[in-house]
């Protein structure tokens, strides 16, 4: 479980296909510390196993190794060496919960329809599909790259997130550009809310 507050951004070091998955190695600083074979680390609000860490000066590379339901389902398909990602590592049971639960599983990507900076801060318009807008609702939470970000306008296909200053200089969407995807997981109360109710609903 994660909280949606990115720790630091990351490198694409390398992308390797291989018969079984794609080997993703990833340049940590903050995220690298003491971290083991086995752990979880979110990239891009994925949530993926770590299966090789190495040193390299001050910083570890890490390594992943993806199924192919995951680069298909992400935009990890789309990084390439130099590319940057947000990292965050899981929530400690006596941490603190600064953005909402994240579980790391990606519902879907969406398409950057607007990205432009409004006086001191940008703001960001993104289209996605029906199975995830269903989840989007006025001032409810979203996670973007990982990010924990408020929803502050929806349409019928597309929902508007403004970004501060410092979530823009500390995250990878300081890359990012119209046409660009982004890695979208909705809120996962809504998700079994809806459960619930419809189970309900069927009695």
């Amino acid at each position: 479980m994660f909280t949606g507050i990115v720790e630091e951004t990351g490198t694409v070091e390398r992308i390797k296909p291989t018969p079984k998955s794609i080997e993703l190695t990833v340049r940590a600083n903050l995220c690298g510390r003491g971290l083991k074979v086995g752990a979880s680390l979110a990239v891009n609000g994925c949530c993926l196993t770590v299966v090789k860490v190495a040193a390299c000066g001050k910083a570890r590379l890490v390594q992943f190794d993806l199924l192919i339901e995951t680069w298909q389902r992400t935009n990890l398909q789309f990084a390439k060496p130099g590319s940057l990602v947000n990292l965050e590592r899981p929530l400690r049971t006596d941490g603190n919960l600064g953005g909402h639960f994240v579980t790391g599983h990606i519902d879907g990507t969406g398409k950057i329809i607007r990205w432009e900076r409004a006086g001191q801060d940008h703001v960001l318009d993104i289209a996605a599909l029906p199975e995830v807008m269903r989840y989007v609702v006025f001032k409810g939470s979203m996670a973007v790259d990982g990010i924990s970000l408020t929803v502050a306008g929806v349409q019928k296909r597309s929902f508007r997130i403004w970004i501060i200053p410092h979530t823009y200089e500390i995250t990878a969407l300081r890359e990012r550009k119209v046409g660009d995807a982004v890695n979208l997981e909705a809120d996962l109360i809504g998700k079994y809310v809806e459960k619930f109710v419809a189970a309900r609903a069927r009695r």
